[in-house]
């Protein structure tokens, strides 16, 4: 039971400390560079792409779980996952597989979004 409790409370120390580690690397960016929040997103996300497609972030989810799988390069992880598999059958196979990888995402995001539109009503911000 105490081994039960501690590999579960070792889960969520490694999921927040890779999480927090890559959004420290991204406020980092923020501070020091002159990027804008567009660029760092693409950048981070190009980055889940590029390091799937070397085998190197696949090994940090496995580690990390929700750490490594909810920042945005973990949404370009999931969409070079799901390009991987699909290409398997494929070139069209390759750019289906992406979309069917991240649709659920995505659509929970919009319905969500939507809902929180009727909910609140939309201000616009003073400087």
């Amino acid at each position: 039971m105490f081994a039960e409790i501690w590999e579960l409370v070792f889960d969520f120390v490694k999921a927040f400390a890779v999480g927090g580690l890559i959004c420290m690397i991204a406020q980092v960016v923020i501070n020091l560079t002159d990027l804008t929040a567009g660029k760092i997103l693409v950048t981070f996300l190009l980055a889940g792409v590029v390091l799937q497609g070397l085998g190197l972030y696949q090994k940090l989810v496995d580690f990390a779980g929700a750490g490594a799988t909810v920042p945005i390069s973990g949404f370009g992880y999931l969409l070079a996952k799901g390009a991987m598999q699909g290409a398997e059958e494929g070139w069209f196979g390759a750019v289906t597989g992406a979309f069917s990888a991240a649709s659920a995402g995505v659509t929970a995001a919009v319905i969500f979004s939507l809902i929180m539109a009727f909910l609140f009503k939309a201000k616009t911000k003073k400087n």
